[in-house]
Formats: C-alpha cells, structure tokens, sequence
C-alpha cells in the first residue's frame, strides 16, 4: 500500500524521502524518474538477484523469464564487481531514470551493494504497455 502526504503542494511518500510522486510520461525527449507504479516490481526483481536468483525461477507478475545468457551475464557481472547487492532502498529512486522510445521505455536502475549503498551498477530494462498493465524484460546488469 502507497502512503501518501502533502508537502508544500506536492504529493510526497509518507516514507519522509521527501520525493514526489512520479506518474509514468511518455516523454521521448527527456530522462524521466522511474515511476512509482513500477518499483515494486523492481524491487521484486532485485530481490530476487540479491537472493542469486538472476533467472528469477520464482516468477514475478509482468516480468518476463530471463534467458541463461542473461542470467550468466548477470551472475557474472556482480561477482566481478565484487560488491554484495542488497534490496533497493529509496535513494535509488534519487538516481535511477527511464525514457520513452516510442514502443516502450527504457530503463536504468541503480543497484545497490552492502558496502557501498548506491552503486555504479545499473539494471537495465525494458518496459511495455501491456493489458494489465505494463510488462518487464530485463537486459543486463553492468557498469554504464
């Protein structure tokens, strides 16, 4: 459940983040806030990678199976960084950002380790208007 608060105007999380909400835009012009009706998904997603769970063999709703190249690729990429990934907090949303395409957004979230919170590394997916709202493909894991 999404707690909400005014703040000066803006609707704000009641986390006291003192972000604002974010709606999702269609933009192809401009980097975009990664919208709240995503993160939980997100969130989901990282989770399961935090669990090394990079094929996430526990499906997640609207997120499409990733491939064995993927999740090798994935796998690897975060042993090599050497860091420990941990669940997203909310200062990930401070930095991560997504872009229309024309056909879907692209999106760069930023992960985060044990020891060093927000790190280099991103998430890079995709995401589409679905009917029931919007589907996930993960592409990699890396340092931009």
């Amino acid at each position: 459940m999404l707690i909400l608060a005014i703040v000066g105007g803006l609707a704000t999380h009641a986390s006291g983040d003192d972000l604002p909400l974010e709606p999702v835009k269609k933009d192809p012009d401009n980097q975009q806030p990664v919208p709240d009706d995503w993160r939980p998904t997100l969130r989901a997603i990282v989770g399961a990678f935090v669990r090394k769970d990079f094929r996430l063999a526990q499906p997640i709703p609207n997120v499409a199976p990733v491939s064995s190249e993927t999740a090798k690729q994935i796998r690897e990429y975060v042993a090599d960084y050497g860091e420990t990934l941990v669940e997203l907090t909310d200062a990930t949303w401070r930095r991560s950002v997504c872009q229309w395409m024309e056909t879907h957004w692209d999106l760069l979230v930023d992960l985060e380790t044990e020891e060093g919170g927000v790190s280099d590394l991103v998430l890079e997916a995709k995401v589409f208007e679905a009917p029931d709202g919007y589907r996930f493909e993960i592409e990699m894991v890396y340092v931009p």
